[in-house]
């Protein structure tokens, strides 16, 4: 078998079934035992967390997609009803919705941080990009707190339909070479598009890829 026969097994394996909402974690004092590898989905508020999240386990409605941005204010932690092998996807808050209250935000910040910083069983952040606007500001902030965490994580860009093939590519090179600075960060850039269910197969087997081998 080839190692992208093994892959695609792997992936398939680990997103086959039903999937479940297990638990929303509003302070770190809520978590679940850290007894299984768990991978986490960051990103800007409407950067298409949830609705990719939907996406990547073929459920519609898992994660609760929203068209008011910073809806989210909690982890919210899914599995598979029948997990093989067990692990956790975890639904971040989304940050930077500057016209969030400012004690939600706050409260949000450092939810994020906390866990971040805390989290032993956290096997790799996917940090979600919007494809039309790249790096801002804000992202580089949580970048830079991966990396002091040791965080490994691995830039997925949402939206890239929107984008021509040519103006996607432009967007992928200079993510890469921003990348470069980060010592947390994995090379490898995903381009994503919910609506067209493009790049899933790929995120699906990166996220195989890195709870298998979390367990190995």
């Amino acid at each position: 078998m080839s190692g992208s026969s093994i892959a695609d097994d792997a992936s398939d394996r680990l997103f086959r079934g039903h999937w479940i909402f297990l638990k929303s974690v509003p302070d770190l004092e809520f978590l679940p035992e850290a007894d299984r590898p768990e991978v986490a989905f960051a990103g800007r508020s409407n950067v298409g967390k949830s609705t990719l999240i939907n996406a990547l386990v073929d459920q519609h409605g898992l994660a609760r997609a929203s068209n008011t941005p910073g809806r989210t204010q909690a982890l919210n932690y899914f599995g598979p009803e029948r997990p093989e092998p067990p692990f956790y996807l975890v639904d971040m808050p989304g940050y930077g919705y500057a016209k969030a209250p400012k004690d939600i935000v706050e409260a949000w910040t450092a939810l994020v941080r906390d866990y971040l910083r805390g989290r032993p069983n956290l096997a790799r952040t996917f940090l979600l990009i919007d494809a039309r606007h790249g790096l801002k500001p804000v992202d580089q902030e949580i970048m830079k707190l991966l990396d002091e965490a040791a965080v490994s994580f691995q830039v997925v860009l949402t939206k890239a339909d929107k984008l021509t093939p040519k103006a996607l590519e432009h967007v992928i090179a200079a993510t890469r070479q921003q990348l470069t600075a980060h010592p947390a960060a994995m090379p490898e850039v995903l381009a994503t598009s919910s609506e067209k269910k493009r790049g899933l197969s790929e995120l699906r087997a990166a996220v195989a890829a890195v709870i298998l081998g979390a367990r190995s």
